[in-house]
């Protein structure tokens, strides 16, 4: 426990050392920092050269470095929150925005509301990966209380893939049948994780352990992360299932205020969240099996994005907060049920 305890400290200072060097502009460049989930690496690497392009276009002679800072979600928002200096954050789960908000004051209450769709310029859903053949007949969630079934997903403490995954699996089987009582559900979903082989830190890591190290029978990821993983590991190699009635996985984005007006970077700040809705960002996601919301867009990459049923967080629970409280703080539900896993 030492031992992790001193590492963490370790890799925070590395990060904030970073983010002190980062923020200092070399002279005539302008620096962004963008602080983001653990699988969105690769994508904004297009985003950004992408976007580059486009702020030259009214800006020749600016010299524009984007850099990038990536880990779990809430891992990340907690770096920010202890002195990270990014000025635009872009996650996979409103509370790892709004806390910027609860605990440091670093963003207004209303940042949902400064850009369309509340914020979330691209969103996904859950699937799941198995190995070809599909030798353990994963078909749906019901499939995944077999006790031969081994399952991978992140930890739902520190990644907010990890929570998706959660709340559908507990609302799809609470819909399942009517008038199911809450203790049935519970041990439903004691049973569900109790099949869970390894809660890794992050979606990476996770697949890491999937793809990697031949661990499990099933990785449980986002849509777009499933179909990353076919195409540099062979879709030879794996399948995906999605499931008909699945969550809605929203990515929201805001910039930091506290930090932006330090940098001098505001206007490229709002202008690069800004630049994620227009249409040619739009295709960068849905290359990068993202859905988004320009109906043309969707209908062009149809193929790839099965019709489904899809549930938002807010309509199914409750809103975020308590969510979090119910089920992902200190002695919620998760907590409960994970007592209930190491006991049976």
């Amino acid at each position: 426990m030492i031992l992790n305890v001193c590492y963490f400290r370790i890799i925070l200072k590395l990060l904030l050392y970073i983010s002190f060097m980062l923020s200092v502009s070399v002279q005539g460049s302008i620096v962004l920092l963008n602080s983001s989930y653990d699988t969105a690496r690769e994508l904004f690497m297009v985003i950004n050269s992408s976007f580059i392009r486009y702020w030259k276009t009214d800006h020749p002679n600016d010299d524009v470095i984007i850099q990038q800072s990536h880990s779990g979600s809430t891992k990340q928002a907690m770096t920010v929150l202890q002195g990270l200096r990014a000025d635009v954050v872009t996650y996979n789960q409103v509370t790892d925005v709004h806390i910027l908000y609860d605990r440091g004051k670093l963003i207004p209450c209303n940042w949902q509301f400064r850009l369309p769709n509340n914020s979330s310029p691209f969103y996904s859903t859950i699937a799941f990966v198995v190995r070809k053949g599909n030798p353990k007949k994963i078909y749906d969630w019901d499939n995944l209380t077999s006790e031969d079934i081994k399952i991978v997903f992140p930890n739902p403490k520190t990644s907010g893939s990890g929570r998706y995954v959660y709340l559908a699996a507990w609302n799809v089987i609470s819909s399942r049948v009517n008038n199911l009582k809450y203790q049935d559900i519970r041990s439903w979903m004691s049973k569900f994780l109790h099949n869970v082989l390894v809660f890794d830190i992050g979606s990476r890591s996770a697949t890491a352990t999937f793809v990697d190290q031949l661990r499990g029978d099933i990785l449980i990821t986002f849509e777009a992360e499933a179909n990353i993983i076919c195409e540099q590991h062979g879709r030879e190699n794996y399948e995906i299932i999605i499931p008909e009635k699945n969550i809605l996985v929203e990515f929201p984005v805001t910039w930091i205020d506290a930090n932006v007006g330090k940098h001098g970077t505001e206007a490229i700040a709002k202008s690069y969240l800004q630049y994620l809705y227009t249409e040619e960002a739009q295709k960068i996601f849905a290359d990068f099996y993202y859905r988004v919301h320009v109906p043309s867009i969707m209908k062009a990459y149809s193929n790839r994005f099965p019709d489904i049923e899809l549930f938002r967080v807010e309509d199914q629970f409750s809103d975020w907060n308590t969510v979090m409280c119910v089920h992902f703080n200190r002695g919620g539900e998760l907590d409960k049920l994970l007592a209930m896993r190491h006991n049976r």
